[in-house]
């Protein structure tokens, strides 16, 4: 909308691409992770909450960002009130709980499985929230960066202040565990299925403090990273069936499973890498990476097609 759309087109925009991206993750990101069309176990990963948000936003951009923006928080900070809600309760449609909320595994027909990863409201509250915070993102610079880096601050103190009180955000209390560096971890332990109150505080609160502080002239050293921001959709076509490739080859020798079946089949005991391996392997798999978004972050900046908005 800053460069120019009318709100018809804004909505199109966002209505086609919300349903590319459902089609994306039931068709190339579920083969990405899983290598096989066996639709008999069907995954959603984090494209489908995306996609469902961005049509729902389209109806909604008649409305002030501010209005949209206002919504969405109402949802991420109300929504946990409804965790004691279980699918059972609305008998024959508790799959619809599952979808919009509670999460679990939906039994579409005897032998068709359906697991939603990423529940739809919760997430829809980020997005929508999101779409009403780009709205602080137009102002000059030196304005910007003082209320964008107060707001992060803000959600990370509240994050600590209702953690500690242990009340409200999380269907997950922290406790007290048997050395501080287990109680510190468990107080960090949020939910991300569906994500928490709690977990939107601590992820969103410092990335935003991050957007202030990076919000200023950057050297060649920061290119690398904005080449992964132009294109991000195209590395996350990519990373999933890389890092799914390189899991094989990494779990051949010891666990010799067929190709793709992580998702399926119970690793042996003892099988594992070291976090400090699986470090170096995600270092590795974004080195890989680079060359082919570089390439295509460059197509885009030269070339306008409409298509290439989509990916």
């Amino acid at each position: 909308m800053s460069r120019g759309k009318s709100k018809p087109e804004l909505s199109r925009l966002l209505w086609t691409r919300g349903l590319w991206l459902i089609f994306l993750d039931m068709t190339a990101v579920r083969f990405g992770w899983a290598f096989n069309f066996d639709f008999h176990f069907n995954f959603m990963m984090i494209l489908w909450p995306i996609g469902f948000a961005m049509i729902v936003l389209a109806a909604l951009v008649r409305f002030s960002a501010g209005s949209v923006g206002l919504l969405g928080v109402a949802i991420v900070c109300l929504h946990n009130l409804t965790d004691g809600v279980k699918p059972e309760v609305f008998g024959s449609f508790g799959w619809v709980w599952k979808f919009l909320h509670a999460g679990g595994v939906i039994q579409l027909a005897p032998n068709i499985v359906f697991i939603p990863f990423y529940s739809l409201l919760p997430w829809f509250g980020v997005m929508a929230a999101g779409y009403g915070f780009g709205s602080l993102l137009l102002h000059k610079r030196e304005r910007r960066r003082k209320v964008v880096l107060r707001l992060g601050l803000v959600l990370c103190a509240a994050f600590i202040v209702l953690r500690l009180i242990n009340l409200y955000g999380d269907p997950r209390p922290w406790a007290t565990q048997k050395s501080g560096t287990f109680t510190f971890l468990s107080f960090l332990d949020c939910t991300k299925y569906p994500p928490s109150l709690l977990y939107n505080l601590m992820t969103i609160g410092p990335g935003i403090v991050f957007i202030a502080l990076a919000d200023r002239p950057m050297g060649k050293l920061a290119q690398f990273f904005i080449t992964f921001g132009r294109v991000p959709l195209f590395y996350y076509l990519l990373h999933a069936p890389l890092i799914h490739l390189m899991a094989v080859i990494c779990a051949w020798p010891n666990y010799q499973v067929a190709l793709g079946s992580f998702l399926a089949t119970a690793p042996k005991p003892g099988y594992g890498l070291g976090l400090g391996v699986i470090y170096l392997l995600w270092i590795l798999a974004v080195l890989l990476l680079y060359p082919a978004c570089r390439w295509f972050a460059e197509l885009k900046r030269r070339r306008k097609e409409a298509w290439l908005s989509y990916i």
